[in-house]
């Protein structure tokens, strides 16, 4: 049987600081990443991607940089695999649509206590941070973010108004 892996929209916000945004996970001890979420049926990456991003942060007001256009893959762990199916999920890992965006706003817009919260803490930090602070199995799919963004992140002209 071939094995199924989700097709995924990750998000990563910077700030003027060239930081990026990292979030606590309310389910998990101490496990941070990027936003993150299903691509649903005829949604494109990038759509996924705003539609997670407002979901899970209530960020709206955002500027889009850029989509990957090939996913990075992520396989679970054979622990979580086993969860996920005893709760009716096939999966076995994320193919992850990378998608970057820049905020210029104010740390206030950005609420965790959303209709269905994820996180409960966020802060902003490095892409180098934030690659050490994942959980190990996401490694490989944090790694193409951090290679393919963070030159469009130091290279990113920051207007002033």
């Amino acid at each position: 049987m071939a094995e199924y892996y989700r097709l995924n929209a990750g998000i990563v916000v910077f700030n003027k600081q060239h930081k990026v945004l990292l979030c606590k996970r309310n389910d998990v001890a101490d496990s941070w990443q990027f936003p993150q979420g299903g691509i649903d049926e005829g949604e494109t990456p990038k759509e996924a991607a705003f539609r997670e991003l407002k979901e899970e942060t209530s960020l709206t007001e955002v500027t889009w940089v850029t989509t990957l256009t090939e996913p990075a893959r992520y396989r679970f762990t054979p622990e979580i695999i086993a969860s996920m199916q005893k709760r009716g999920y096939h999966n076995v890992g994320q193919d992850m649509y990378w998608t970057l965006f820049y905020f210029d706003g104010d740390d206030r817009e950005i609420n965790l206590n959303t209709a269905q919260p994820e996180f409960d803490e966020f802060c902003w930090t490095t892409l180098d941070r934030a690659y050490d602070l994942v959980v190990d199995f996401k490694k490989p799919a944090y790694q193409k973010a951090r290679t393919e963004f963070q030159p469009l992140i130091d290279q990113y002209k920051i207007t002033e108004d």
